[in-house]
């Protein structure tokens, strides 16, 4: 007899034994998503599984459109790390992880399969009609942990989420010429820059000054939004996009 999985799409349970209780009156209202970053499918949910390894995700998502569910949903995995969006620090109490299968920058990393991408909007947009969550809080690892992590990377097609209703998205305003901000810089720009970077959601301070965390916060940003030119460097580009987006979002998010 086969044990049932929360979710509506096809899958198979895998138990992992690495999750806890989430915190009291935590609602589950984001989904994070990450790639494996180890060398095979199998290296990763052996480490998901491997109770010395303190880490889990909700779901792994194999690269034929294969899914598994390792942690129950009502359960807190160990996936988001040290992490925050919008204030919140402990990501793991009110979000849903899932990893998907791919070497990474580290192992070779490469395009997502098409097979893939659709397992992996179908299952996202489950979990966001089942929990009701919000299309700005489906995320990247590397949104919520910009200093340490770039998954799932530039690769990865929010777009083609975004065609079948997942996640939110603009299309990147193209690349150009005019208002480059980097790291070193100080002023207004960059305060405003902050501001709006904060606004959507990412840990930031606003200081004024373009430090490293600034451009941790901007790589962050391009890998997700505008991944023809990751670089941590604030174009014309950058700016519009994310003004875009900011429009984009309800008066109250």
């Amino acid at each position: 007899m086969s044990v049932a999985t929360d979710t509506g799409v096809k899958a198979s349970v895998h138990p992992s034994p690495n999750h806890g209780p989430r915190a009291e009156g935590a609602l589950i209202d984001m989904v994070v998503l990450h790639y494996t970053g180890m060398r095979n499918a199998e290296e990763a949910l052996q480490r998901l599984c491997d109770p010395r390894a303190e880490v889990s995700a909700h779901y792994l998502v194999y690269e034929d459109g294969r899914i598994l569910q390792c942690v129950p949903e009502v359960r807190r995995a160990w996936h988001a790390g040290r992490s925050s969006w919008k204030g919140e620090t402990d990501l793991n109490s009110r979000s849903i992880g899932v990893e998907i299968v791919n070497p990474g920058h580290e192992f070779g990393y490469r395009p997502f399969p098409d097979a893939q991408i659709e397992a992996v909007t179908a299952l996202v947009g489950d979990i966001c009609r089942r929990h009701a969550i919000a299309p700005w809080r489906v995320l990247a690892h590397s949104d919520i942990a910009p200093d340490r992590k770039e998954d799932p990377g530039e690769l990865f097609p929010w777009s083609r989420l975004a065609e079948a209703g997942v996640g939110h998205y603009v299309p990147p305003v193209p690349l150009g010429s005019g208002l480059f901000m980097q790291e070193g810089d100080s002023g207004q720009p960059v305060e405003a820059l902050q501001s709006m970077l904060a606004l959507y959601g990412y840990d930031i301070a606003i200081s004024g000054r373009f430090d490293e965390k600034t451009r941790f916060a901007v790589t962050a940003f391009q890998r997700h939004f505008r991944p023809e030119k990751v670089d941590g460097v604030v174009d014309q580009s950058t700016i519009e996009t994310l003004n875009a987006l900011l429009r984009k979002l309800p008066s109250l998010s």
